[in-house]
């Protein structure tokens, strides 16, 4: 059954999204985890070591942290403290993939303050038991950029792609309203607009923060 968030009405951020359009525009870059760095790994040989953590090419000097266990994942932007890098995994319930192109909200100081990425939910076909592309979901994850000067970034939303006609244009409304001033660890991100039945759940763990 889809619902309606009724705190945060798709009419208001869209409105948002379009005023928030003079000091605000998007640059896209490739995720091609084929190409980033390894952080660490685990090891097959042993029980869930199934696990790797990658740095990768962002935008200009704001990295992208990726990390898979599980067959889940997770992907964190910017400059970020260790204690996030060591312990955050903001992901979902069932099996996932992300998509392979970012985007970023770029502030009139050329900063990015906001990223954009697509995860593919593996959902389990009620007939097989077996994931398959017609019973895949589809979630746009905004995220807050992590700055040199607080090294804090986390997930600050989710929007559903195939139930939203204009889910990109609802993300980055979030992503200008929201990302700034959404307190990592404390706030807790969720879905704005439509969710449909094949948008996973989160999977949430995030450190405390002082």
């Amino acid at each position: 059954m889809m619902r309606l968030r009724p705190a945060v009405p798709a009419l208001i951020l869209l409105l948002a999204s379009f005023a928030s359009t003079q000091a605000a525009e998007s640059t896209y870059t490739d995720l091609d985890l084929d190409k980033c760095e390894t952080l660490a790994q685990g090891s097959p040989d042993e029980p869930g070591g199934d696990w790797i953590s990658l740095k990768c090419g962002g935008y200009r000097n704001y990295p992208v942290y990726f990390d898979e266990g599980d067959l889940r994942q997770s992907v964190y932007f910017g400059h970020l403290s260790q204690k996030i890098l060591d312990e955050a995994n903001e992901t979902f319930g069932p099996f996932n993939h992300v998509g392979k192109k970012v985007e970023w909200r770029i502030g009139a100081n050329g900063k990015p303050y906001a990223a954009i990425l697509r995860f593919f939910i593996e959902n389990v076909d009620e007939n097989s038991g077996m994931p398959t592309k017609a019973s895949e979901g589809q979630v746009l994850v905004i995220s807050r950029v992590g700055q040199p000067e607080d090294k804090t970034g986390c997930v600050v939303g989710y929007v559903d792609a195939l139930a939203n006609p204009d889910a990109n244009i609802l993300a980055r409304g979030i992503a200008d309203e929201m990302a700034a001033g959404f307190r990592c660890g404390r706030d807790k991100p969720d879905y704005h607009g439509v969710k449909g039945p094949k948008a996973g759940e989160p999977a949430y763990v995030f450190p405390t923060q002082d």
